[in-house]
């Protein structure tokens, strides 16, 4: 306990420590923002008429960021600069600043917004800095229509105080010491492979507990653990973007993410082969494998922690002797056992350090020459299509474009000195993803109050003291920090949060502070309304109808990669491969619909039943996992077989053969049964479908024919392995090689995988089963009928 305790406390300390580096970086880069437009020289200051987007740029770029992040941001930001800046002295000189209207000026930030929005290749920090350029520049012009100004100068004024925001960010990312997102991803990964480590002794120690009670103790260690892996993985993947900024990717480096997935891969199969054992002791595991166990698992922790020091591959020629010792203990006495052979065959893999994640097939190496010249066609293809606008581009273009165009011109109807805000306010809160819209609107409005209230309270505060009134900034940035992360607010709130402080606090020549609190809260108001309005028209659907979209759609591909994907002996598995990164796909898509659902409220509608959901998901990406040890097991056991022409293998690959179609037939059509009833939209649409095709029906048990052909429980799954075992114990007796012993060890995997994907989406159908009651509660009496009804419907289409 005392370990975990440890690893915890660690895994914190450096969070804080990394959100109190960025916060006080943040702090370091509005300062530099605040001091140079309030005390800069006056030539200087000429030109920084907008510091309140000087400090929007600097929170944008430099929030949690390393110096590559910095410095991809500044590239953006310059693309971006340049966009707006033909964009804004076209439509100046074509129009002219002293003709600018309200109308005038809508229309044009609309038409600007579009064509900035369109392109794909553009990140979406240099999209929001772009919003918000265009903003300024063209409500400048309709506030000061009645002014002589030249084309140029609302523009130049806009690049100049973007550049006053990039040149703060840079500096403060150098001073005292270059913060490098090589460092950070270094660090990370030495944090990852000490988690990884211990979960690997947590779950040694659970499969060799004496009794159940300490073995679930010890189990849930390993899942806490997981957790914390999971949140340092993804910031390990945010990093890495950063790192290939700062220093040239050497080729003959390992890459720290593809490493780390061959680490968690197996990790993961043996959380899921300890889920699966019945009871505490096991019975397969004597004093002398558990010996060897214990003994792999110091082994194992000094390999790791000698490379978690550097980003070196694993040496496995070390681990032979600890291999052989294992398998053939695993091979005598666990192959009945399939969680604990499953477990001992994801141990071996950690210690060959073989890459499950990549395919491995025997017709690699022939297509790797024509692939070579594919690839070439390939890339070029990925650079025109990011230029070619797709038409989830086009859509978000629309809707930027829509909400930026009224927000302005109500705006300015409302307020013409202050009409920049309506517009500013969403200009920085637009993200290509689907986002909680409501929650978002909510976030951002309660966030401009509160930092609005904090500088005007602080401004009654030091209102004798004028040139002090940056310092209650430098406490408030490093709250907006921590803000940032936290599940209420999260960057919408805490970026409208210490914005709406930082215009109070660090502007002059506003006037009195109470009064412009007063109206950028109704300016952003109306912004906030105009963003939500689009929203819902442009995007009216609900996040729980997408979630179940997207979990029709990940059952439609499960059923995909098992019915036409799963490989036989002959043939090869890398249209599995493809099938399971789609599904890993879809799996990430559905949880953030999930998330999303789960803040969204409900009015009028029925509430998500997200407890249904997140069991489904579980489920889901424990398939996903299981189809890729599937993949590796398969290719492994091709490669074997092709070796030799013997008896155990010619009978092995008549065992997988039927074993695979057995498994196939038996979860196909209940997967493709769940797929349509998720697609249901309605139990009344249902009933004309069924009156339509005029279905039989036996009218003594009022059921459809052949119900009982999509329905799956665990004699199922005894079937299933009834004929596995079968085949393995004929294998078995004829095994006199440590080839054949390696074949029936991924035999064993194989097994293994395919009963816990039958008891997977038997737990589907369960929750789906309880969605559609959730969903229709006044039919919960005839549960049975409308399953058998949706049954027959699948077998006839």
């Amino acid at each position: 306990m005392s370990k975990i305790i440890n690893t915890i406390s660690s895994t914190r300390a450096e969070v804080w420590q990394a959100r109190l580096g960025s916060a006080l970086r943040t702090t370091l880069a509005c300062t530099i923002v605040g001091c140079t437009s309030l005390y800069g020289p006056e030539p200087l200051r000429h030109y920084l008429e907008f510091p309140a987007f000087s400090y929007v740029t600097t929170i944008l770029i430099v929030s949690d960021a390393t110096l590559g992040d910095t410095l991809r941001g500044c590239c953006h930001v310059l693309f971006a600069t340049v966009q707006v800046m033909i964009v804004s002295l076209l439509s100046l000189h074509v129009i002219g600043p002293t003709n600018f209207s309200n109308h005038t000026a809508a229309m044009m930030v609309a038409a600007g917004s579009f064509l900035v929005a369109l392109p794909g290749s553009l990140e979406l920090v240099a999209k929001r800095i772009a919003f918000g350029q265009l903003v300024i520049v063209h409500v400048s012009a309709a506030i000061n229509s009645a002014a002589e100004a030249g084309v140029t100068v609302y523009p130049i004024h806009a690049a100049s105080s973007t550049a006053l925001g990039v040149v703060a960010s840079i500096l403060a990312m150098l001073v005292p010491y270059p913060r490098l997102a090589y460092y950070e991803v270094r660090k990370l990964y030495r944090l990852y492979t000490d988690n990884i480590s211990e979960r690997l002794n947590w779950n040694i120690d659970t499969i060799t507990a004496s009794d159940s009670s300490t073995a679930v103790g010890f189990f849930n260690q390993s899942m806490t653990l997981s957790t914390i892996g999971a949140k340092l993985f993804r910031r390990i993947e945010v990093n890495m973007k950063g790192m290939h900024w700062e220093r040239p990717r050497n080729p003959h480096c390992i890459d720290p993410k593809e490493r780390l997935q061959d680490l968690e891969v197996p990790i993961r199969g043996m959380d899921i082969a300890l889920s699966s054992c019945t009871s505490f002791p096991i019975d397969v595991i004597d004093e002398e494998l558990r010996g060897a166990l214990i003994h792999c698992k110091g082994r194992f922790s000094q390999k790791l922690d000698q490379q978690g020091k550097c980003f070196a591959p694993f040496d496995a020629t070390t681990n032979l002797e600890t291999k052989k010792e294992i398998l053939n203990r695993s091979i005598s006495k666990a192959y009945k056992d399939l969680p604990t052979s499953f477990f001992l065959y994801c141990l071996q893999l950690l210690l060959d350090n073989s890459p499950v994640t990549k395919k491995i097939d025997h017709m690699v190496e022939k297509t790797k020459k024509i692939g070579d010249s594919k690839r070439i066609f390939r890339k070029i293809a990925e650079v025109v299509m990011n230029f070619m606008p797709s038409t989830h581009n086009l859509v978000f273009a629309f809707k930027c474009s829509l909400s930026l165009g009224l927000a302005v011109f109500f705006g300015l109807t409302y307020n013409k000195e202050n009409g920049y805000w309506s517009g500013l306010t969403i200009a920085i809160s637009f993200d290509t993803r689907r986002q909680p819209t409501f929650s978002v609107a909510n976030a951002r409005g309660q966030g401009t109050a509160m930092g609005s209230i904090y500088g005007v309270l602080c401004c009654s505060i030091f209102h004798k003291y004028a040139d002090l009134r940056l310092l209650p900034l430098i406490p408030w940035l490093v709250f907006y920090t921590f803000l940032r992360h936290s599940k209420m607010y999260g960057q919408s709130g805490a970026i409208s949060a210490v914005i709406g402080a930082s215009l109070i606090l660090g502007r002059k020549h506003y006037g009195p502070p109470t009064q412009f609190a007063i109206t950028r809260i109704t300016e952003a108001t109306i912004g906030l309304v105009c963003f939500i309005i689009v929203e819902i028209l442009v995007s009216p659907s609900r996040a729980t109808t997408l979630a179940k979209t997207a979990l029709s759609e990940s059952l439609g591909t499960l059923e995909d990669c098992i019915n036409k994907d799963m490989p036989m002996p002959s043939i090869s598995s890398q249209a599995l491969r493809e099938g399971q990164n789609k599904m890993k796909s879809l799996v990430c898509q559905l949880e953030a619909f999930i998330a999303e659902a789960d803040l969204e409220p409900n009015f009028w509608f029925l509430p998500f039943h997200g407890a249904c959901y997140r069991k489904m998901l579980e489920s889901l990406s424990r398939t996903a996992d299981l189809l890729l040890f599937v993949a590796y097991s398969v290719e492994q056991l091709t490669q074997l077989s092709q070796k030799g022409n013997g008896g155990s293998e010619v009978d092995l690959r008549n065992g997988m053969n039927e074993t695979i179609e057995n498994f196939k037939n038996k979860v196909g059509p209940t997967l493709k049964c769940l797929e349509e009833i998720t697609k249901m939209k309605s139990l009344k649409k249902l009933e004309k479908e069924l009156k339509k095709r005029n279905l039989p029906c036996d009218i003594e048990s009022g059921e459809y024919p052949n119900a009982e052909t999509f329905l799956i429980g665990d004699e199922d799954v005894e079937i299933i392995l009834g004929t596995f075992f079968k085949h393995l114990e004929g294998v078995t007796s004829r095994t006199h090689t440590n080839r054949d012993e390696e074949m029936l060890f991924h035999y064993s995997c194989l097994g293994f995988c395919i009963s816990n994907l039958v008891r997977e989406i038997i737990k589907i159908e369960n929750q789906v089963r309880e969605l559609i009651m959730w969903e229709n509660p006044s039919n919960q009496a005839n549960m049975k009928e409308i399953y058998c009804k949706i049954s027959t419907l699948c077998s006839l289409s």
